[in-house]
């Protein structure tokens, strides 16, 4: 028959701590791992909003350059102050009846 020897108080106590302590690890490795998971959903988000103000800036873009051709045609090339609604015709641009009369 096998000899039983008791381990000491502390090296039981030893043991104990080393197996709570894998168990904080593994814990911790889970908090850490769902954690992952909101901060890529959270970044997946910001990469959808980015996307869609991209989209918007590129639309703005397209809406500034039509109106800024329907002006030019309208009123010719010239600078327009926003504040006032006054449009400046460029001088070498003005329309070929006005440099005649």
């Amino acid at each position: 028959m096998s000899e039983v020897k008791k381990v000491s108080d502390d090296e039981l106590n030893a043991i104990k701590d080393l197996g709570s302590k894998y168990s904080q690890i593994s814990t911790a490795f889970g908090q850490l791992r769902v954690q992952k998971l909101i901060l890529n959903q959270q970044l997946e988000q910001v990469e959808k909003a980015e996307e869609n103000l991209d989209k918007d800036y590129v639309s703005t873009q397209e809406r500034e350059q039509s109106l800024v051709k329907s002006l030019n045609e309208k009123y010719g090339t010239g600078t327009l102050n926003p504040q006032t609604g006054e449009f400046v015709v460029t001088e070498s641009q003005e329309k070929p009846e006005e440099n005649q009369k």
